[in-house]
């Protein structure tokens, strides 16, 4: 089989986490690129990558890459690929597109240059054509164009990797799965110690961290990937993947992972999401004012994130929720690692703690801070 190559996406700041995931699952030529990582292995590295990355968002695979500042170059260039070894007129298509600083800045236009090429090319070749259904494709393209050059990938993940299929509550502002992941997985925290998040919301830290310490794939859950509906998909090797992360999933903690929340309806939401994730037995959820947190003995880790205020006035009224979070820590968090997640480092000094270490991390469109603190 040809080794094909590939590119996992992933929030800006946690290309390196992501890579270092990539490494662990055994793929080959792994290189950090701004926004994601590339890599190699062939379709059982996809296949694993899609099932086992945590802080990634979507598994791309690029066909080709060539200069684009006309309509007639992108048709010309998407053309010019092998769509006949990936598509048949009885497949449907859909075409994404997100571009920056290049000639062509209209999306829509672009993915729909893009997709004429791809039809045209089919009915040339089969005599008849693909249909386009933008919701739930067989197979769907993804456009890249910066700086006037075009890169076109498939999608081998379908819908974002970040959608686990256990969170069905989408609560106020709540974090991204593969961010909390990511979270996680920065604090260094490995399992052994104890892992707490006493705003906990609707758990998706603390579900995050205890499907990491059980060895439970995040895919395992998914309805699908994108990759499973191509022609040439390897059932029998997929098959064999998911068996091997079945037989490896643990059945016990190593460690206490406990999340507390003030709000009734976020705990109820958060034990939801845990028994959907298949950790409900193994984690602590509670209702709890913070400063009633009573974590074990350290060392452990405290994983934070509070509100951070994006309206006029919010900012003032969340100023002593950030100093209570700096007094907890202080007074009841002795021998524990304290990460602090937040938007809005003016509040972030309310903590009055010196910080160790400063991560530049973006949840969605917000540059944010993982704010790390060692409590002796």
């Amino acid at each position: 089989m040809s080794e094909e190559r590939f590119f996992a996406t992933t929030a800006k700041g946690v290309e390196e986490v992501l890579a270092a995931e990539l490494t662990r699952l055994g793929a080959s030529e792994v290189a950090v690129d701004s926004g994601g990582v590339r890599f190699g292995g062939g379709m059982e590295a996809a296949y694993r990558a899609n099932l086992w990355l945590r802080s990634a968002s979507r598994v791309l695979m690029p066909l080709g890459e060539f200069p684009c500042e006309t309509p007639e170059q992108l048709y010309r260039g998407v053309s010019g690929l092998p769509w006949v070894k990936y598509l048949t007129p009885a497949m449907t298509l859909a075409v994404d597109c997100s571009l920056r600083d290049s000639a062509l800045t209209h999306s829509g236009f672009v993915a729909l240059k893009a997709k004429d090429a791809i039809v045209d090319v089919l009915r040339d070749h089969f005599g008849s054509r693909p249909n386009v259904d933008t919701k739930d494709p067989d197979l769907r393209v993804n456009l890249r164009l910066f700086r006037n050059r075009c890169t076109v990938s498939l999608d081998c993940s379908g819908t974002p990797l970040d959608r686990r299929g256990y969170r069905l509550d989408r609560h106020e502002a709540p974090l991204k799965e593969n961010l909390a992941a990511a979270l996680v997985e920065l604090s260094g925290w490995d399992g052994t110690t104890p892992l707490i998040d006493p705003m906990c919301g609707t758990g998706t830290i603390v579900i995050e961290a205890a499907m990491k310490a059980l060895r439970i794939p995040p895919g395992l859950s998914r309805q699908g990937f994108g990759f499973q509906r191509w022609r040439g998909f390897d059932k029998a090797l997929w098959e064999r993947v998911v068996a091997e992360a079945r037989n490896g999933i643990l059945t016990d903690l190593p460690a206490p992972v406990q999340g507390t929340d003030i709000s009734h309806s976020a705990v109820g939401m958060a034990a939801q999401n845990a028994k959907r994730a298949g950790v409900l037995e193994q984690i602590t959820l509670g209702r709890q004012q913070l400063s009633e947190l009573a974590p074990p003995p350290g060392p452990g880790v405290v994983i934070l994130n509070p509100p951070y205020g994006k309206r006029l006035g919010e900012e003032e009224a969340l100023r002593p929720l950030y100093k209570e979070i700096g007094d907890v820590l202080k007074q009841r968090c002795k021998g524990y690692t304290a990460f602090l997640f937040t938007g809005n480092l003016e509040l972030a000094k309310s903590v009055g703690l010196k910080a160790a270490r400063r991560i530049v991390l973006y949840n969605g469109p917000i540059e944010c801070r993982l704010l790390k603190y060692e409590m002796y």
